[in-house]
């Protein structure tokens, strides 16, 4: 089944739904092409962004009541909207459900504000994740310049500061797109238990192109800082400023809330906690990106742990159950699959390549920190 189809099915299976969406997009195995899998036999992953939970939620229920948990539907639609709101990572999903055409799917609801929100700071870094992939666009932001259009471009900017800071100052182009994907995944503790291990892996590497597509605009703002060459050959080394003038850069332009986490790890004892001398000390500590990935493995894992007991809660046991076995199955097949296979970027970065690394050459920028230093 091409693409162009499975789009068209999707936008089929909104028609099922109340129709006052600002934003939804589908994601996952079911609408992204990953290794070993087959969309049209995956679930169907999708996010409902809305003005009025409330509301929607109550418009949903007189349509799809079948979707909803027993306690929720006694509970009422004001009740599922502050849960969502409240509780874990700000949404309310209903899985396993069966569209009119015998999809399996699971869908989300998210207010517009709670989506910003996560966006610009990263509070959960939950859908913000979700949004650092490609994912399949199905209703878009009305306004061109509206907030939400404009917060999902500031957080693609954001996963590629953090990510140049997690980076070396050599690496490849896959390298690049795996620590974007493992932002939000990196702490998940689904991934301990329940997820396929390789599947950052198995995001990215069939997904190359999209994330070409996806993040091109976006680095033509970083040329001062990062080198990515174009080419199709997918292990050519790429280079970066890893000077302290660089991560200053990166670090000040990081969202919200790993900006307060940095500031607060560094400022235990008697370090002064002013924002800009601590993002200044961090950016001159050799263990600076070691610093950043404890702080967003902080922030995923509580926000995992709070989603997931939230599921157990508003999705019901028995579905919990299912839902939590299937993830299981799904795992021991890829881990049987991948074991089939081996890794075609690992192969194809040979020493030949490896030793063609070349620094890399900003004159601005290395001017700049010897001022700073």
């Amino acid at each position: 089944m091409n693409k162009a189809t499975l789009v068209s099915q999707y936008a089929k299976i909104l028609t099922e739904f109340p129709g006052n969406m600002k934003f939804c997009f589908a994601y996952g195995s079911g609408v992204m092409k990953q290794q070993s899998s087959d969309l049209s036999k995956n679930m169907l992953d999708l996010v409902f962004v809305v003005s009025d939970p409330s509301r929607w939620h109550k418009e949903n229920m007189l349509l799809n009541p079948e979707h909803y948990a027993q306690l929720m539907r006694s509970l009422g639609p004001n009740s599922v909207a502050k849960i969502q709101e409240k509780w874990g990572a700000h949404i309310f999903y209903n899985t396993l459900v069966r569209s009119k055409e015998g999809r399996l799917i699971k869908y989300g609801v998210t207010s517009d504000t709670a989506l910003i929100e996560d966006l610009l700071d990263w509070n959960v870094l939950y859908l913000a994740g979700r949004l650092h992939k490609p994912v399949q666009v199905l209703v878009k932001p009305e306004e061109e310049e509206s907030p939400l259009r404009r917060a999902l471009i500031q957080n693609l900017h954001s996963a590629v500061h953090a990510t140049l800071i997690l980076l070396p100052e050599h690496f490849t182009e896959p390298d690049f797109y795996k620590t974007i994907a493992n932002l939000s995944y990196n702490g998940d503790f689904r991934m301990t238990f329940g997820e396929d291990k390789n599947k950052v892996h198995n995001i990215v590497l069939p997904q190359i192109q999209n994330f070409r597509s996806l993040y091109n605009p976006v680095l033509k703002h970083f040329d001062r800082y990062v080198e990515i060459p174009k080419s199709d050959e997918p292990a050519v080394m790429c280079h970066q400023d890893t000077s302290p003038f660089a991560r200053i850069h990166h670090l000040n332009h990081l969202p919200r809330m790993p900006q307060v986490k940095l500031v607060r790890s560094w400022s235990q004892g008697p370090r002064s906690r002013d924002t800009e001398d601590c993002l200044r000390a961090i950016a001159h500590d050799p263990e600076c990106s070691e610093i950043l990935e404890a702080c967003l493995k902080d922030i995923v894992w509580k926000s995992s742990v709070s989603q997931s007991l939230k599921g157990i809660f508003t999705v019901g046991i028995v579905k919990s159950v299912k839902y939590g076995a299937a993830k299981v199955v799904k795992m021991m097949r890829a881990q049987e699959s991948s074991e089939k296979t081996t890794p075609e970027v690992n192969a194809s970065l040979t020493r030949s390549t490896l030793e063609k690394k070349t620094p890399f050459k900003n004159e601005e920028t290395k001017d700049s920190a010897r001022r700073i230093q």
